[in-house]
């Protein structure tokens, strides 16, 4: 019986590979989809604002980029996403399931609303499987069959930060949405890993340097890593022919409190 097929990015001797980058208008999304599309990857941009994923676009080669306005907490806008991909390009050979958003900041779980708790799971869990599964039916179906899904996690997918009831538990969730993808793909050529990112310095975590909120209670600076060491790792992880996979990678800042007690 054969296995599963090999394929890989362009930096290993595969042109024209196809990516699909959710939340690919700012922050991590855009570090990771410009980092792409300098490789020689084409990338469908998805986001909820389409002018930001224009702006992303003009940061790499031009034709490569594909911007496709998509709320991923929608099945239909997932659908059509998906469809506009293949359409442009033809198939796709990697996820980067990146949208996701923290929720209302310094918000004790006694207080959250239902509603800004389900918006965190539509966004973050919901919207990671809706666009997984997708990716599999399509990476199943397509010729030569197989590619890879890379869930965004976060350090939170281990240690939770004081009043992240809902990022938390979306973040352990996808951990698990991780595992039981990566399983159900094997037959089919399909890689799953995450990638657990902690303070890459982007508009989401700018608060972590001026001072984020302790287990103690205290209120201290927290270092950042630039993001391009995120989008680089990423790309390693994409990069790798389907028959090895990082099935789960941590990068985060060196010295920031995670490791230990602080």
């Amino acid at each position: 019986m054969a296995g599963p097929p090999v394929r890989c990015g362009p930096m290993n001797g595969k042109e024209n590979a196809i990516a699909v980058v959710t939340g690919a208008g700012s922050g991590i999304g855009r570090a990771v989809a410009v980092e792409l599309l300098r490789a020689g990857w084409s990338v469908a941009l998805a986001g909820r604002r389409v002018e930001t994923l224009e702006e992303t676009a003009a940061l790499a080669p031009a034709g490569a980029a594909l911007a496709v306005g998509t709320d991923v907490s929608r099945p239909e806008d997932v659908s059509a996403l998906f469809a506009a991909t293949v359409g442009r390009f033809g198939r796709v050979d990697l996820l980067f399931n990146n949208a996701g958003t923290f929720g209302p900041g310094g918000v004790p779980v006694e207080e959250l609303s239902y509603d800004a708790w389900r918006h965190v799971v539509d966004t973050n869990l919901n919207g990671a499987f809706l666009c997984a599964q997708a990716a599999y039916r399509q990476m199943k179906e397509q010729e030569p069959q197989g590619g890879r899904i890379i869930n965004n996690g976060s350090i939170s997918a281990h240690t939770p930060r004081p009043h992240s009831v809902a990022y938390t538990a979306t973040k352990h969730a996808l951990t698990g949405l991780t595992k039981s993808l990566s399983l159900d793909g094997r037959p089919y050529g399909i890689a799953v890993g995450q990638i657990d990112i902690g303070n890459a310095a982007t508009d989401m975590t700018a608060r972590m340097q001026t001072g984020a909120l302790q287990a103690n209670g205290e209120v201290a600076p927290e270092p950042v890593m630039d993001v391009s060491d995120v989008a680089r790792t990423v790309r390693h992880m994409a990069e790798l022919p389907l028959e090895a996979n990082v099935q789960f990678a941590t990068v985060l800042a060196t010295a920031m409190p995670y490791v230990g007690r602080g």
